[in-house]
């Protein structure tokens, strides 16, 4: 049996969560993605799949209006992104994600600046949200590290703490950009069972990575992406048989498109800006 869902759906929510119809996103004049069509559902658990530079990262980032849609459309919840202002119900944990050193701050702050999406900046955490704080904490496993500055944690108890940050939002699908990449084997087995509990939850993920390793058996589908295309979408079963057709040519039409730390996508002040979560 399934334990109650972490965040409460909207009972206006259509079960297409992200629709793109041969959408392109880039920056500026240089194109990075082309000719996207793609629809997420609502409680699935998809892996956007690639190598470095394939255009994984600039696909999500377009989905979430942080670079340039050259063609085609792009929905949210059945809205089309342009008039989509519910930005709460997107939960967006970034790649660069580790947090600066020289944040000041505990566990339990850090992740009550991710209730901002829903009280406003001017608003006061009331005891509610203060519940939804200790949840978020509770479901990645730092409940009991919640008083402890961030700056004492481990790269891969940072990721987690930021993983809550994104859940106090409470949204409906959470997007994440590589939360494995630069920690070790043991703490990528903790990330995986950590989305284990979200996945037992019924919240829908979009997990961004270049390799799947321990969060394998939680997926639901894959997505591969090289060269600025999609290039599969299939369920895990048939990537495991289609594997070597979908990478056998990637030499050939892989190229450095994607523009990780372009100037226009400014992170936020808790992010280091450190490439792959290394700690300064």
């Amino acid at each position: 049996m399934r334990s109650a869902p972490l965040v409460p759906r909207h009972p206006e929510a259509l079960d297409a969560v992200v629709t793109l119809r041969g959408a392109a996103f880039g920056y500026g004049d240089r194109p990075v993605l082309t000719d996207v069509d793609l629809t997420i559902h609502s409680g699935e658990i998809v892996a956007i799949v690639g190598p470095n530079g394939s255009g994984k990262s600039t696909l999500m980032k377009g989905v979430l209006g942080l670079n340039e849609r050259t063609a085609g459309s792009v929905s949210l919840f059945g809205v089309d992104s342009g008039d989509f202002h519910d930005r709460a119900r997107i939960g967006y944990v970034p790649q660069r994600h580790t947090l600066s050193a020289s944040v000041r701050a505990t566990a339990e702050e850090i992740v009550s600046t991710g209730r901002l999406a829903r009280i406003g900046w001017l608003g006061r955490l009331r005891a509610a949200d203060r519940q939804v704080v200790a949840r978020a904490l509770e479901v990645v496993g730092l409940a009991d590290r919640a008083s402890a500055e961030v700056s004492t944690l481990s790269g891969g108890q940072q990721r987690r703490v930021l993983i809550a940050r994104a859940l106090a939002a409470e949204p409906d699908v959470l997007i994440m950009d590589e939360p494995t990449a630069g920690v070790d084997a043991a703490s990528q087995h903790v990330l995986a069972d950590v989305l284990g509990r979200l996945v037992e939850r019924d919240v829908t993920m979009v997990i961004v990575t270049h390799e799947l390793g321990a969060l394998e058996r939680l997926l639901t589908r894959i997505v591969v992406v090289d060269g600025g295309r999609l290039r599969f979408d299939g369920s895990p079963q048939e990537y495991a048989h289609a594997r070597d057709r979908v990478h056998h040519d990637h030499d050939s039409h892989h190229h450095d498109h994607e523009l990780d730390g372009h100037p226009s996508l400014a992170h936020g002040p808790l992010d280091s800006t450190h490439p792959e979560g290394r700690r300064p």
